[in-house]
């Protein structure tokens, strides 16, 4: 926590987390993402059947961390560092205390922007090994049987300037866009008895020059957390905005199902993760110490003993694993 490694910039922890995995024994990779940045893969055999996986990227900004005796804070405290010490520390417990090897470490750049990452790492040889991937992300220690997908896009809309003492003049960009975002905010979307509510975030409204100019562009940036396949979703806010602008799809990640193992306390969490662009990567299964609602927050902490309870739970989530479910 440390070392700085906001998305983009994680090449220093990656070096970090390679001399300390080849320290304690480890064969590492790193896999060039970008100029400068590498995913981080550690293996102990030639044929690692399930994998203990996370992103090294966090939000900005950099926060140092602090702890008390009942929690560390700051950037990547749940979101995902500390959840990178709880898996190295219980793979070195399978290691050294079960004797087993047949698992991997795998450590992603990016996820917090585009799973840059993830997407370069679907295509690597070991993928083909892997039987099951365990993902880690806050969520309360709880084993997430199912996440919702992600669809970001922009609507941009133009129109024509003029002076705003002479409105008749112009044709305003920005009303064209509210009267769209109006629209799409008394939508009711497809929704899934499992995967629960489709949502929409207008995240970022941009436009016009200055107060006393009609405006001649827009935009809005939108974040839909995604219960459905993407399709039906882009066709309704397709048909929502027909001629009145453009629509520029950014991303898009389609909700998972993950597997289930009796024992553990279940849910179905709202945030999407590295796991939809690693297809490749056995069957997934998604659990980590810490809440989602303090990261990306300025008071991001973990509470310790989450950490520890981590530890055991991955280690009980490899064991039944490898000897079948």
């Amino acid at each position: 926590m440390n070392i700085p490694s906001v998305s983009g910039h994680e090449e220093t922890v990656g070096f970090w987390l390679r001399d300390h995995l080849r320290s304690l024994g480890w064969t590492v990779e790193l896999q060039p993402v970008s100029e400068n940045q590498n995913n981080v893969i550690a293996t102990l055999s030639d044929r690692p059947r399930v994998w203990l996986s996370t992103h090294m990227d966090t939000v900005p900004p950099f926060i140092p961390p602090t702890e008390d005796d009942e929690k560390i804070y700051g950037r990547g405290a749940c979101d995902a560092k500390g959840i990178i010490a709880a898996q190295i520390t219980a793979a070195e417990q399978l290691r050294k205390e079960e004797g087993i090897e047949d698992i991997g470490l795998l450590y992603t750049v990016e996820e917090e922007r585009a799973s840059t990452g993830a997407k370069a790492v679907n295509l690597h040889a070991l993928a083909a090994k892997c039987e099951y991937m365990i993902n880690g992300e806050p969520t309360d220690n709880d084993l997430a049987i199912g996440s919702k997908g992600t669809f970001r896009l922009m609507i941009r809309t133009t129109g024509k300037a003029a002076h705003s003492a002479y409105p008749e003049e112009g044709d305003s960009a920005i009303e064209k866009l509210l009267d769209i975002l109006d629209d799409i905010r008394h939508t009711k979307f497809q929704d899934d008895d499992f995967f629960g509510e489709t949502t929409v975030n207008i995240g970022t409204i941009e436009g016009g020059a200055a107060l006393n100019v009609i405006p001649s562009q827009a935009e809005a940036g939108l974040a839909i957390r995604l219960t459905t396949k993407k399709q039906p979703i882009e066709d309704a806010v397709r048909n929502i905005v027909r001629d009145r602008g453009e629509i520029e799809v950014l991303s898009f990640s389609e909700p998972v199902r993950m597997v289930e193992l009796d024992g553990f306390e279940k849910k179905v969490v709202r945030f999407t993760t590295d796991i939809p662009h690693m297809p490749n990567w056995g069957r997934p299964l998604l659990l980590g110490p810490g809440s989602i609602l303090v990261a990306h927050t300025k008071d991001e902490f973990v509470k310790k003993k989450d950490l520890e309870k981590a530890v055991s739970l991955y280690i009980e989530l490899v064991k039944r694993l490898l000897v079948g479910i």
